[in-house]
């Protein structure tokens, strides 16, 4: 039952309506005990009364002639009449059942009652059409084999009525006030413990637009703690958003500056009238190259953005590595094919044990094929010297460990610029390769997502080039299998 209703929830008023609800509905439960309480406090020395009423006339009943006799005087009989608000009934039956005195319609005990001599008892019962109270007893009668006689005497109930009633008054009345005031203290103790939540919103009313700081858990009721815990991870996630966000556009505006910088310049030397053919073929190319490093670095930062963006949220599936290395390998083999490199790829076959993985299919094959792009891009190759580049698979079902490793002849990484390289736009120094610096942001990015360690090193040691191998280790398959067999494949 809600007392206050409302449109929009409210805290204040669910918890008064939790607290007002059961003290309202308790208050006529509390009337209706009380006035059972109160008539059997009323009753009590009525009933005494009665007892002692009976006992009286049992006292005058004698013997006389073998026979019962009850002699009532004229005094004791208006004594037992003189009550203004009751009346009372009172009746003698013989040791044969005779009338000895009293009313004659007076009701019996009830039929099933064995009588005990000298024992008093109390009884609800009728007597013309109106609620009694009736005590009665038996007396021994020293006549052989004469049954005991019985003394009744039965009053009306309006006594008891009305001192039951102005019990119930004496009780009720200083809760008709206690009850406002119970309210008003209970009002009062929620306006102050609910306080905290209204100072809570203050301050972060208070705050700047820009101000993501955390929220002092501290100076919240307990009860709220893990509420401000919750808004504060959701600061923590939303600041790290902006700054991706921020730093996106930054890194953005930065590489796509050079590039569509060339591209005006190009085009302004294109358009002057007197232009050679062969420079404005030039120009030409070299529009077409901006152009398309201008598209590759969109990608690129779009990969990432898709990468970073994805978070928690990434939807794992099972996936098999495997098909999805060979995927990635197959679509570079034209770029491989235009360098002149060999571009092959060593390890299991798809559907064999070990190799399946819960994972994102898309992102891991982005992360594929951006480290195939970089071993690609910084491999030297020509037709007396081919570069060689690998990418390779290692199951482990037992050790639940899957390893992916891309290697390569190129120059190798300086083991002081191993961590810089995962920095985005960062490129390794006496390189001339045109890219973005990009691939290894994305690779780190989606390996995080899957749980996964990079590991930099070079592919041959003590060669000159040194070549340089990288290692993607994930954790445990799919599922525990068998031993995969090895096979080698070379495109």
């Amino acid at each position: 039952m809600k007392i206050f209703q409302r449109e929009q929830r409210s805290l204040f008023g669910e918890i008064l309506d939790w607290m007002l609800t059961p003290l309202l509905l308790l208050w006529p439960v509390s009337l209706a005990l009380t006035w059972l309480v109160a008539q059997s406090i009323a009753g009590k020395p009525f009933d005494r009364a009665l007892e002692y009423n009976v006992q009286a006339l049992a006292q005058l009943i004698t013997v006389q002639g073998q026979r019962a006799a009850f002699n009532l005087p004229q005094p004791a009989r208006e004594i037992l009449r003189a009550d203004d608000a009751d009346q009372i009934y009172y009746q003698v039956l013989g040791a044969h059942g005779e009338l000895l005195a009293g009313e004659r319609d007076f009701p019996p005990p009830p039929d099933d009652e064995r009588p005990v001599p000298g024992e008093t008892r109390l009884r609800d019962d009728e007597m013309r059409s109106l609620g009694v109270r009736v005590a009665y007893t038996w007396v021994r009668i020293d006549v052989p084999g004469a049954q005991p006689a019985l003394v009744q005497v039965a009053e009306t109930r309006e006594k008891r009525s009305v001192l039951a009633t102005e019990i119930i008054k004496g009780v009720m009345l200083p809760q008709l006030v206690v009850l406002p005031l119970a309210v008003l203290l209970v009002w009062l103790a929620l306006v102050r413990g609910i306080k905290p939540l209204s100072e809570l919103e203050e301050r972060i009313r208070a705050r700047k637009p820009d101000d993501l700081s955390p929220l002092d858990e501290k100076v919240v009721p307990l009860e709220v703690a893990p509420l401000v815990s919750s808004v504060n991870d959701l600061l923590t996630r939303l600041k790290n958003s902006i700054a991706t966000q921020k730093r996106f556009l930054a890194d953005a505006a930065h590489q796509l500056k050079t590039p569509l910088a060339g591209l005006r310049m190009q085009a302004d030397l294109a358009q002057r009238e007197q232009f050679h053919p062969e420079e404005l073929k030039q120009s030409l190319k070299q529009i077409g190259r901006s152009s398309m490093r201008a598209t590759h670095t969109v990608n690129q930062l779009l990969a990432l953005a898709r990468a970073e963006n994805s978070g928690k949220v990434v939807v794992r599936q099972p996936c098999d590595l495997v098909e999805i290395v060979m995927d990635a390998v197959r679509d570079t083999v034209p770029r491989a094919m235009e360098r002149r490199l060999d571009l092959g790829y060593d390890g299991p076959e798809p559907g064999s044990p070990g190799v399946r993985m819960y994972g994102n299919a898309t992102l891991l094959k982005e992360l594929v094929r951006n480290l195939l792009d970089n071993a690609v891009n910084y491999t030297p190759s020509s037709e007396q010297q081919p570069g060689v580049v690998t990418a390779r698979i290692l199951a482990d079902p037992f050790g639940q460990v899957l390893v992916l490793q891309v290697e390569d002849t190129g120059p190798g990484i300086p083991e002081a610029e191993r961590e810089l390289v995962f920095q985005p736009f960062y490129r390794a120094l006496g390189t001339n390769v045109d890219g973005s610096g990009l691939g290894l942001p994305i690779v780190q990015e989606i390996a995080r997502q899957h749980h996964a360690t990079i590991e930099l090193e070079d592919a041959h040691p003590g060669h000159n080039p040194p070549g340089t191998r990288v290692t993607v280790r994930f954790g445990a398959p799919d599922e525990e299998t068998e031993p995969a067999e090895e096979s080698a494949a070379r495109v």
